[in-house]
Formats: structure tokens, C-alpha cells, sequence
């Protein structure tokens, strides 16, 4: 069996809080359907409560503070792209509902062809 490897900076205490925070989460959600009789907003929030407390456990480990960072990175990639201006997205909606139109035809006739084909072939009429 191939044996599981921590990443280099991670550590049994990030593996043990990533795990608490996964059962946090399950806890919450298991709580929402284990008490059914109960008013709909508690239920809400006992899996918001769940989420929260998954959440915060998450952060303190190694795992969270690189998810963190790579948000960040992300966020920062996400300012350098340069977004189509209005005309250009226009235009290109066009093109896709032409062609959407087109291959809905095209594949429309190919299904008549090909059932009428197999009609013929099978030997049934109409």
C-alpha cells in the first residue's frame, strides 16, 4: 500500500486540525438532519455554526495558511486580466448563439438522416 506524505511544511498537528475540521463541518450538517423537529433557523445555524467552527480550525493549520496565500496570489492574477469591453462582448455572443444555432440544425438533420436510415434499413415504413 502506498504510503501517505505530508507536504514539507505541514506537520501531524495540521493533518489533526484539518481532520477536526472536517468533522465540524459533518457535525454540522449530521446536526441539521438529527434534529428535524426543530425550527428550521436553528437547524440553519447549527450548520453555519458547523461551517464556523470548520472554518476557524482550518486556519490555524498549515493547509489553511497556504490556501490563504493562495487567494491572495489569485486576487492579485485576477487584477492583470484585461476584460473585453462591451462591443467585443456583444459580438462574441452573437457568434456563439449563431453557432449554437447552426450545430443545433446540423445535428437536427444528421438525427432525421440517420432515424429515417435505420427506418429503411429495418424495414419499417414511416
Amino acid at each position: 500500500m502506498a504510503e501517505v506524505q505530508t507536504p514539507a511544511g505541514a506537520s501531524g498537528k495540521d493533518t489533526a486540525l484539518v481532520t477536526l475540521s472536517i468533522v465540524a463541518v459533518l457535525a454540522g450538517i449530521v446536526a441539521f438532519y438529527w434534529y428535524d423537529e426543530l425550527a428550521l433557523p436553528l437547524r440553519v445555524a447549527m450548520v453555519i455554526a458547523g461551517l464556523a467552527v470548520g472554518a476557524g480550525l482550518a486556519w490555524f493549520s498549515w493547509y489553511g495558511r497556504e490556501f490563504w496565500q493562495f487567494a491572495i496570489a489569485a486576487r492579485i492574477e485576477l487584477r492583470k486580466v484585461v476584460w473585453p469591453e462591451r462591443e467585443e462582448t456583444i459580438k462574441t455572443t452573437y457568434v456563439v448563439f449563431i453557432f449554437a444555432i447552426a450545430m443545433g440544425v446540423f445535428f437536427f438533420g444528421l438525427d432525421w438522416v440517420l432515424t429515417w436510415m435505420t427506418r429503411f434499413l429495418g424495414g419499417q415504413s414511416g
